[in-house]
């Protein structure tokens, strides 16, 4: 880590930051019409009685920069739990500065002191700059694996199959 850098736990008062960063990776991603969160949203669910993720905030020179949200999953193999990187995005301004890299090896090192048996993630597969940075970072793409995904009114209607 250089002097300029840093990594802080997000608090409440970030949530507008974060929705901020949140649009920033959708736009990236091409998918910015998918983003329904609000700072509100964020507020309960990252904030409320029941948190179900956590962020962290790189800054650069005082200034936010980028954020990883993440939350626990669990192994059953391995009977641990592990870290799974949700979301990880830098400002195009301050690319090429170490941030990217400065938020993995952060996430890494918690993982370890949690316990974790695993740290992982996905990447969008026209992603090569995310995937060529991830492998540098020694990541393995799991080419076995596909996401699988119910949502919207799929998910009501396989909600809706399960006997009363």
């Amino acid at each position: 880590m250089n002097n300029h850098s840093t990594i802080r736990l997000a608090t409440e008062a970030d949530c507008a930051l974060i929705l901020a960063f949140i649009q920033g990776l959708a736009e990236y991603e091409k998918m910015a019409d998918h983003v329904v969160a609000t700072t509100e949203k964020l507020q309960q669910s990252l904030f409320g009685e029941k948190p179900a993720a956590e962020v962290v905030i790189a800054e650069y020179q005082g200034q936010p920069a980028g954020f990883a949200l993440f939350f626990h999953n669990y192994s059953t193999f391995l009977a641990q739990p592990g870290l799974y990187l949700e979301d990880l995005f830098v400002l195009p301004e301050y690319r090429g500065k170490g941030l990217g890299k400065l938020l993995l090896s952060y996430l890494a090192k918690l993982a370890v002191k949690r316990g974790c048996g695993r740290f992982e993630w996905s990447v969008l597969d026209w992603n090569q700059p995310a995937i060529d940075f991830y492998q540098a970072q020694g990541a393995s793409l799991m080419h076995d694996w596909r996401i699988t995904r119910v949502a919207g009114a799929e998910l009501q209607a396989l909600a809706a199959s399960y006997p009363n």
